[in-house]
């Protein structure tokens, strides 16, 4: 939550309630929907660390406001995120472990597990075909990010087949 925060201050200064409306206005229905605590809380740990700072914002009929904006090294700290690239290799990947011990464990079978996370990426490509057609239309962001989910879901399931076949040929 740290860095898109930044990202949002970047065009200027905002205070919590703006930086969750943005997101979700960005982001759509199909992202996690950022909780207003947590985003006072991170403006605050961003604060102590000095890549923001606020500024109270007095309010004729509420409460006094703090607006944030981002400091000089705030803006380098997001400057070095952009510059980094996105590296997820799935090897770690849980349902991968549990497929790799379970004839070792004696307690379950690879077919049956396979079976059980193709109906779990089933059911979740369901329920983001739902999502992307609620989603408002114009929202394209919102619209590559349900894509990609769902691209990386038809991955998955692609490498589901795999596994099955490979381990019908080992029986």
């Amino acid at each position: 939550m740290r860095l898109p925060l930044l990202a949002l201050l970047a065009r200027g200064p905002a205070h919590g309630y703006e930086l969750k409306q943005d997101l979700e206005q960005l982001l759509g229905s199909a992202y996690p929907q950022p909780n207003v605590g947590q985003i006072y809380v991170t403006l605050g740990r961003l604060e102590k660390s000095g890549l923001i700072e606020g500024e109270s914002v007095e309010q004729s009929s509420r409460p006094n406001k703090k607006v944030y904006h981002l400091t000089d090294a705030g803006r380098e700290a997001l400057d070095a995120w952009f510059e980094e690239t996105a590296d997820e290799p799935r090897v770690r990947d849980e349902f991968f472990m549990k497929l790799a011990l379970a004839p070792r464990s004696g307690t379950v079978d690879q077919v049956t597990l396979i079976n059980k996370q193709r109906r779990q990426y089933l059911n979740t490509m369901r329920e983001l075909s739902r999502l992307a057609a609620a989603e408002d239309r114009d929202n394209r962001i919102a619209h590559l990010l349900i894509e990609g989910a769902m691209l990386h879901l038809q991955a998955d399931l692609d490498w589901l087949e795999r596994c099955q076949e490979e381990l019908e040929e080992l029986e």
